[in-house]
Order: C-alpha cells, then sequence, then structure tokens
C-alpha cells in the first residue's frame, strides 16, 4: 500500500472479527512504535499487549462505566432533540460493550524520568511531554493498517491508571497514556476519512494566513 492511502484509511475500527492476530503480525505492529521520534531519543515507550481473556475482561469492566459517563450528556442531547444517537457515538458504544471480545488490548506505557515537558510552566495545561509518546503510538496504527487491522485508540483507562498497574504488573514510575484495541476488522476499511480541509488547519507565515495548495 502506498503511504497516502495508509494515511487516508487508517480510522478507528468499532467492530472486529474473533480472529487471533498472529504473534509474528502483532510484533511487527508493536515494533513499528521503535521508530517514531523522542526527545533525547529516549524512547519511553512500553507497551503491554493484552491477550488473556480475564484480563481483558477486567479492563472492560472498568473502561465501560467512564465510557457510559462520557455518552451520557451526548444521548441525552440526542433524546432532548428528537434525534437518534449519531452513528459514531452508537458504534463506540458498542466497541465499549464489547471491548473484552477485541483480540488484543494494547496499554501504552510511558516512563516519566524520560519524558521533558517544556510547557509545564506555562500556566495551561501540558501536553509537550506527549510529543515523545503518542508519534510512536501513531506509527504503530499505521503499521497496523499494512498489515490489515483494524484499530482503535483510546484515553479513558488512563483514568483507572493505579488498578490497570496493579492487574499487568507495571512498576513504579511508568504512567499509562492510552489503551489500543487491535484486531482483524468485521467490517470494510473505509475509503477515505472525513477531515478538514488542509485551509482550515495550516497556515503560512502568520495564523489565518493561507497556505498555498499548488
Amino acid at each position: 500500500m502506498e503511504l497516502q492511502q495508509i494515511l487516508e484509511t487508517t480510522g478507528t475500527c468499532r467492530f472486529y472479527r474473533p480472529d487471533p492476530v498472529p504473534d509474528a503480525v502483532l510484533a511487527r505492529v508493536l515494533g513499528a512504535a521503535r521508530f517514531a521520534p523522542s526527545g533525547g531519543n529516549r524512547q519511553p515507550v512500553r507497551l503491554v499487549a493484552v491477550r488473556d481473556p480475564e484480563k481483558k475482561r477486567q479492563l472492560r469492566d472498568w473502561y465501560l462505566p467512564l465510557w457510559k459517563a462520557y455518552l451520557a450528556p451526548l444521548a441525552k442531547a440526542a433524546r432532548d432533540a428528537g434525534q437518534p444517537l449519531p452513528v459514531i457515538a452508537r458504534n463506540a458504544d458498542h466497541m465499549a460493550e464489547h471491548l473484552h471480545e477485541v483480540p488484543v488490548l494494547v496499554v501504552v506505557c510511558a516512563v516519566l524520568t524520560d519524558l521533558y515537558p517544556t510547557d509545564h510552566k506555562l500556566g495551561r495545561l501540558s501536553v509537550v511531554g506527549g510529543a515523545s509518546i503518542y508519534p510512536g503510538v501513531q506509527s504503530l496504527l499505521l503499521k497496523a493498517r499494512e498489515e490489515g487491522l483494524g484499530s482503535a485508540l483510546t484515553t479513558l483507562l488512563c483514568v483507572e491508571e493505579p488498578r490497570v498497574r496493579a492487574l499487568l504488573g507495571i512498576p513504579d514510575g511508568i504512567a499509562t497514556t492510552a489503551t489500543l484495541a487491535l484486531g482483524y476488522p468485521a467490517r470494510p476499511f473505509p475509503t477515505r476519512l472525513a477531515r478538514r480541509p488542509v485551509h482550515e488547519m495550516a497556515f503560512l507565515d502568520a495564523w489565518g494566513s493561507p497556505l498555498p495548495t499548488s
């Protein structure tokens, strides 16, 4: 596959076949995260792939109430408007209910001492530390697409970090930063993702200044 095709068709997968992900495929997909950039090449990312049915069920049980709380205002707004819940929300609800059935759940972790958040004194939410984590996540997701695997990224389970760390034996000094669902999709990949046009998100020399596209 061409890189552009991979980029434009790596959408969030909410429906998975029960087929197991072969060891070699999983190793290639997780290994792709190694090649992403990180501050000082410290490579803080660690990955815990969870196949054990009971551990996956426990992760689902912790995830589900977090998701339902997130969904509640969206569902209320839809009811108040006399409208059905949007398809994207219904699909996400299905995945939450069936999260334990996804063949592999990957808990993305980071070694905290290997992160250097240069923005932590700016008086706003610090986000820079993620620059050494989430490029690796994206590399993993793109590799999964190349291998024919569907994927979904969620950060809701980070709320339950202490219990997730205990369940998976994650040591002190390691943060949980995301959970990824991986498996063969039960529905076709999208042919093209719906995204805002370039001129709405990229500018030249100053905010709002049009970026030439040809």
